[in-house]
């Protein structure tokens, strides 16, 4: 900043042979910028370096295009490195430095020159200044990745290099190394101060870093006017108007300024710092100076504008404004003044659409200016989101004010907002006003899960944002959850007390209060919120301990609403129609008069006067706000109490002649859809598509359309003429869907598997892509059973996701929940499979992984905890089972695999409990019913199911026709040994198609063997030998098996297991017959699913019976043990049961009678009816002639086979 200080020391080194060059330009500049210019000295210098640059030298022409560049005269200095380069025959230096010339000049061509000249450069060895300008050209092609590694390959190579602040702002996320080499660099605290307030929203700490940076600049460059100033401008437009912050900024312009005080730039940029902090009349008089310094000044005279508007001088500010706008074919067209002339339009009461193209303008112009920014300081400035910001609201203003209902579509300024919020957001991810603003616009657009995960962050960094809180209870009371919504309000009032003055705190909790139906106190609430100061037109803000709130024309409107709403629900019209006539009093005449007509015309309507209603809503037109709305309403009012089809379309065709967008058509498309005339619809859809081309959702709506119609194969041709066209690959995924449906799977892979055929993508848009389409994919090799392949699908699935969940959270931070679940629902598919393949170790590992994702996943838990409960880690199971209960203390099945641990820890009491839980809320529930007798039974407690069946008889007086019902009785009717009885029962469930299947394949088991014998053994075959050899036992056998292989023709398994089930009952049946070639293929097949399906116990017990009715008991032996090995588990009780049962036969036959009675002992564990079990058990001991334990085990079989086995009595 010291001009005479600078003179001096460049005078002593022009003399100096390689500098002298570039010495006499700096000297020339110099005197040209000193306050009293010395024209004598100026001409001198002039006519030696003229002189100077015939005989420059190599050094002196490259110094010389250095400073040029410096001085931002590109061309000039690209004129004497061109000279350098043919003196010195190509120099590395000269190279060096035309390629900075081409990487800043902003030139694609030359961009792209450029690297290849620091290539070039590089090849004759490291160089700091060419490895900076790789860097640079990385973060201008926005490879940040590429740029922090060539800064490391600098660091590592020159650790010292002052050089480095140029780059450090790469390293926002990568820690701050500089600052422990030299603690007093700018640029080093000025990245660790942006970092802390843009990456972080961390403001105390960016504040301190603001601190230092001021102390920095006093120490190195106290007269540094354009540092100073510089250094305040990207924290005063990304600090959410922080007054900590503007603080610093403020006294680091003031400090600008002081330094030269005819600076008009400094004075406009101090009146802007005041507008930020809201101090407009000392806005105006920095920005009167400006204008004073600077006649010609368009940003002091946009300010001044800016003040005018703000203190309501309109016919001031359009004048000024009307003379910018002639003037700004010359000066280029300015976002600022767009705006400004929306501002205007709006305070002037203009029509909406002209409104909104304006606001429209400013955005195409703003964001036309950054083209071409890398990110950088720079960036930040020039994005400017706290003017962003300013537009954003000036929106807001237009957007309905109560989010949309489901299914309805929210209004495309929503949309645009929601675009421009989450640029702001995805680049300053700490601003937290841009984060909350966001949380409004998705809870308006009826997206209440995306408002709440902003919401969500807003409030973890800063616990004491009342306005998050507020909005936090709206979208709780949006999903119906009171308690939370009260919750936020308590800690809304606890951060800040004069919420209290505020309509919308008590609007929300009126709201509460009628969800609740406590209408008196809604009522009461509401009228409190009437009478807050500020609530009235005259005062439409109010003063608070000295603070002004400002209240919204929108939000009080909606306390009247709300009110008139609480006294008609409450049966009070009379009151209703009072406060709906002091409505249309306090508001006649603003933008918010019509919604209170409309409230006007639901009251109407609630009174039964539909004609009524309906005038009042013909009567606003298509210039007014809320004319959209007002047609919505019409419209439905026709369909539900006209129930007139035409009538509800012409509504909206009536809304696309009067008002023709790409929205309106929109409307008139869902509302074909809505009336079941697709035909129409699609019409409808295709002109909108061609106002919006690049509307995604609407090329999507087309195909859905032609879906609906049944015209699949003009939907195929649609969505592949779309695709064909290279649009639209978005609609690759409801192509493959739809083959998917129409069981056209290899097409489907096909067109899968092309879309995904790319190099790998970076784009966090095309991960989130990618990552759906591999879930897909996955689901159509489930359907073609190519298993592995479905899980190579799931796998890379999983690893795009776990890219995109590690930058969503900064870069689209509203999307986080939808990814999580996706992530989840992507290991729990995985998990699933792994169960299948009975790999539980992966299952599990899998399932806790979707937990991490979405720990409130009920169907994770719960298929976790059916988990544990097979691998028999009972602890483990309990405690999911608890979480699951806590979260949904109805859950039937978590009640139900509680009983199932409670029976596990021979709790019986227990068990039952849980199950007479359930069966008390509903005796019908069948599918608990089921399980109930199941569980009695292995509790050993059958006699006690003739109550609950008597309950279930009289809960319905149908149910003696319920399938379910005749299912349980035939269960009940099988385990107490009456299996005739239990035939009957389950052929009247044998056609429904939720018990059918399981009834068939009991009635088999019980054709099979309707005396529940040991397939395969021989104790009691040789006791019972004569019977078994008689001509009507081998008859009787037959026609059991006959009708078996009939009922098996009745089953159409949907699953790969069920089919492999299919195949061991067919196969069952085959060795039902006893002939040895039956037995033989039977066991061929066994011996295959066992190949494929390692430890598959239904089939390796198939193979031990095999062997054993083959009579090669070693070869059934070695299987047996191999069951008698394996943790024992709900899914195959049964089979367990009978392996262990026909393998204590075998040692029974060897005399082995210890290895056998604990065989016998794990049945009756799991199974206290077991009448087999206690039949070996009392021949055991029969055989060690303990003929008491015998007798009892006796007389427990014959009490558990129902007395019916004769040997037994």
């Amino acid at each position: 900043g010291d001009i005479q200080d600078g003179i001096r020391q460049l005078e002593s080194i022009k003399n100096k042979q390689e500098v002298s060059l570039c010495t006499m330009m700096a000297l020339i500049y110099a005197h040209k910028k000193s306050p009293n210019p010395d024209r004598d000295a100026i001409l001198e210098l002039d006519a030696k370096m003229k002189e100077q640059r015939k005989t420059a030298g190599q050094q002196a022409l490259y110094f010389a295009g250095l400073f040029l560049w410096h001085l931002g005269r590109e061309d000039k200095a690209r004129e004497y490195v061109d000279r350098m380069i043919k003196v010195s025959g190509g120099g590395k230096e000269g190279l060096i430095l035309k390629a900075w010339l081409d990487l800043t000049c902003g030139k694609e061509t030359h961009i792209k020159k450029a690297v290849k000249y620091f290539d070039e450069a590089l090849q004759e060895g490291n160089d700091v200044f060419a490895l900076l300008g790789k860097a640079q050209y990385f973060e201008v092609r926005q490879n940040y990745s590429g740029a922090l590694e060539t800064v490391n390959q600098i660091i590592a190579s020159v650790p010292n290099s002052k050089v480095l602040f140029w780059f450090l702002y790469i390293h926002l996320l990568f820690g701050f190394r500089l600052l422990q080499k030299d603690t007093f660099n700018l640029e080093a605290i000025r990245m660790e101060a942006l970092h802390y307030l843009c990456r972080e929203g961390n403001v105390s700490e960016a504040s301190a870093r603001l601190g230092d940076l001021i102390k920095a600049l006093d120490r190195l460059e106290p007269r540094n006017s354009q540092l100073f100033c510089k250094m305040a401008l990207a924290f005063s437009r990304t600090c959410g108007r922080n007054q900590l912050i503007l603080q610093h900024t403020q006294t680091l312009v003031e400090r600008a300024s002081d330094l030269a005080s005819d600076n008009a730039e400094f004075a406009t940029e101090l009146g802007y710092q005041m507008i930020l902090q809201g101090k407009v009349k000392e806005a105006l008089k920095w920005y009167n100076t400006a204008m004073t310094l600077d006649e010609t000044s368009v940003s002091a005279l946009t300010g001044i504008i800016r003040c005018q508007l703000i203190q309501g001088q309109l016919e001031d500010a359009e004048q000024q404004l009307e003379f910018l706008n002639e003037i700004q074919q010359s000066i280029g067209k300015s976002g600022e003044l767009s705006f400004l002339r929306a501002v205007l339009a709006m305070k002037k009461h203009k029509r909406q659409e002209e409104v909104i193209a304006l606001l429209n303008d400013v955005l195409d112009t703003h964001f036309s200016s950054l083209h071409g920014f890398p990110l950088g300081v720079e960036y930040f400035e020039k994005l400017n989101p706290d003017f962003l910001l300013e537009i954003i609201r000036e929106y807001l203003n237009f957007c309905p004010a109560q989010p949309a209902s489901p299914g309805q579509s929210p209004s495309p300024l929503l949309k645009h907002c929601a675009s421009v919020l989450e640029t702001v957001v995805k680049t300053v991810p700490g601003l937290q006003q841009a984060v909350f603003l966001l949380a409004k616009v998705k809870y308006l657009s009826g997206d209440v899960e995306a408002a709440r995960s902003n919401l969500h962050y807003c409030l973890e960094k800063n616990p004491s944002y009342a306005a998050a809180h507020l909005l936090m209870a709206q979208v709780h009371l949006a999903q119906n959850n009171i308690k939370l919504c009260s919750q936020s309000l308590e800690l809304c009032l606890s951060y800040n007390f004069e919420v209290r003055e505020h309509p919308v705190y008590h609007l929300i909790k009126a709201q509460t209060h009628k969800k609740m139906g406590e209408l008196p106190e809604a009522i009461k609430t509401l009228q409190m919120a009437k009478n807050l100061p500020g609530m009235r037109k005259a005062t439409a803000s109010s003063k608070t301990k000295g603070k002004r709130i400002e209240i919204d024309a929108s939000d009080r409107v909606s306390v009247f609403l709300e009110l008139v709403e609480a006294h008609r629900l409450n049966g009070e019209p009379h009151e209703a129609a009072i406060i709906l006539q002091d409505a249309i009093n306090e508001f006649s005449g603003t933008p918010e008069e019509l919604r209170v007509v409309i409230a006007n015309a639901d009251l109407a309507i609630a009174q039964g006067d539909i004609e009524q209603a309906l005038t009042m809503l013909r009567n606003i037109t298509p210039e007014q706000p809320y004319f959209v709305q007002a047609k919505e309403k019409m419209a439905d009012i026709y369909l539900q109490y006209r129930k007139d089809k035409k009538l509800y379309a012409g509504c909206y065709r009536d809304l696309v002649e009067k008002l023709p967008s790409a929205h309106t058509f929109l409307l008139l498309g869902d509302a074909y859809m809505n009336i079941q005339e697709p035909d129409e619809a699609i019409e409808v859809y295709e002109q909108a598509l061609k106002k919006n081309p690049k509307d995604p959702a609407l090329a999507s709506k087309i195909g859905k359309a032609l879906i609906k119609t049944h015209n699949y194969s003009k939907a195929i041709s649609y969505y592949e003429a779309a695709l064909r066209s290279g649009q639209q690959n978005f609609l690759c995924y409801d192509l493959a869907e739809l083959l998917m449906k129409l069981k056209r799977y290899e097409k489907a892979e096909k067109v899968l598997q092309q879309v995904l055929d790319h190099e790998p993508v970076n784009e966090l848009s095309s991960l989130m892509q990618d990552g759906r389409y591999q879930v897909l994919l996955a689901k159509i090799y489930s359907k073609m059973e190519k298993i592995d392949e479905a899980i190579v699908s799931l796998q890379q699935a999983r690893e795009l996701q776990a890219r995109v969940l590690k930058r969503i959270q900064i870069e689209q931070l509203d999307a986080v929940p939808a990814q999580k679940q996706l992530a989840a629902e992507i290991c729990a598919e995985i998990a699933k499979h792994s169960t299948a393949q009975r790999n539980y170790e992966k299952a599990i590992k899998f399932y806790k992984e979707a937990l991490v994702h979405c720990e409130t996943d009920n169907k994770a838990m719960l298929e976790l905890a059916r988990l544990y409960l097979a691998q028999d880690d009972t602890d483990a199971c309990q405690h999911q089972c608890s979480l699951l209960l806590k979260n949904d203390q109805d859950n039937e099945a978590a009640t139900m695999m509680m009983a199932d641990l409670m029976f596990r820890k021979q709790d019986y009491e227990q068990a039952v409990f849980h199950f007479q839980q359930l069966l008390e809320r509903k005796p019908d529930n069948y599918a608990t019913l089921s399980r109930l007798i199941d569980l009695l039974r292995r509790a050993g407690k059958l006699e006690e199911v003739p109550r609950f069946l008597l309950m279930a008889e009289k809960h319905s007086s149908r149910a003696k026709l319920e399938p379910g019902f005749h299912y349980c009785k035939g269960l009940y009717l099988w385990y107490t040994g009456e299996p005739n009885d239990a035939l009957r029962h389950f052929n009247k469930a044998r056609k429904d198609s939720d018990w059918g299947q399981n009834a068939v394949y009991n009635m088999i088991e019980i054709c099979l063997n309707p005396d529940n014998e040991t397939v395969g053994g021989e104790v009691f075959e040789n006791l019972d030998a004569d019977i078994g050899n008689s001509t009507e036992k081998q008859e009787s056998v037959q026609l059991a098996v006959r009708t078996a292989e009939n009922l098996l023709k009745e089953l159409k398994p949907q699953t790969i297991q069920g089919h492999i089930q299919l195949r061991i009952m067919e196969n069952y049946c085959l060795m039902a017959t006893k002939q040895k070639s039956s037995v033989e293929q039977a066991l061929n097949t066994f011996t295959e699913i066992v190949v494929a399906e390692k430890d598959h116990i239904p089939a390796l017990l198939g193979m031990a019976t095999a062997y054993m009715i083959l009579k090669q008991t070693p070869r059934a032996r070695n299987q047996l043990k191999r069951i008698s090995k394996m943790s024992w588990n709900p899914i195959d009780a049964e089979e367990f049961e009978k392996s262990w049962l026909l393998l204590a036969d075998i040692y029974i036959q060897s005399a082995k009678y210890d290895m056998a009675g604990e065989l016998l002992k794990r049945c009756l564990r799991h199974n206290r009816s077991c009448c087999k079990a206690y039949e070996y058990m009392g021949y055991i001991m029969e055989k060690e002639q303990a003929y008491k334990d015998a007798a009892i085990n006796y007389e427990m079989a014959w009490k558990y086979g129902n007395q019916a086995n004769p040997t037994i009595g």
